[in-house]
């Protein structure tokens, strides 16, 4: 695949304003209360809406590193969204989540997931 800038500045500037729209979205207590249904399915839900939403970063996140002529195994993608995933949970925290550490490693474990699905949907993208 040929490298070219423009690209790759595209592909890494959709990456991280996704990923900073997903952050605000996941530290925002008045979307979290909206898009949290009551009910014993929201658990379920939420982990739904938070894979799907790794997903879409992991995507794009190996898109770019394609784009930028760095292609990474889809490993390494989900080794990076479980790291941004990490830095949610943190920030999370600081802004006063009361979820328990077991909580915070299963949306880790979402991030890691997640992750590797947009991996392997690029990987998709790019046999096509």
């Amino acid at each position: 695949m040929r490298v070219t800038r423009t690209k790759s500045a595209v592909w890494w500037a959709l990456t991280i304003i996704v990923a900073l729209i997903f952050l605000f979205v996941a530290s925002s207590d008045a979307i979290y209360e909206a898009t949290s249904p009551p009910g014993p399915l929201q658990i379920l839900l939420r982990k739904s809406y938070s894979v799907a939403a790794f997903a879409i970063v992991g995507f794009l996140f190996s898109g770019a590193l394609e784009a930028s002529g760095k292609s990474r195994p889809g490993l390494f993608t989900a080794l990076a969204i479980a790291t941004y995933s990490l830095l949610i949970e943190i920030i999370q925290a600081l802004v006063g989540s009361h979820e328990g550490l077991g909580w915070n490693a299963i949306d880790v474990g979402c991030g890691f997931v997640g992750g590797y699905l947009g991996a392997g949907l690029e990987r998709l993208r790019l046999r096509s």
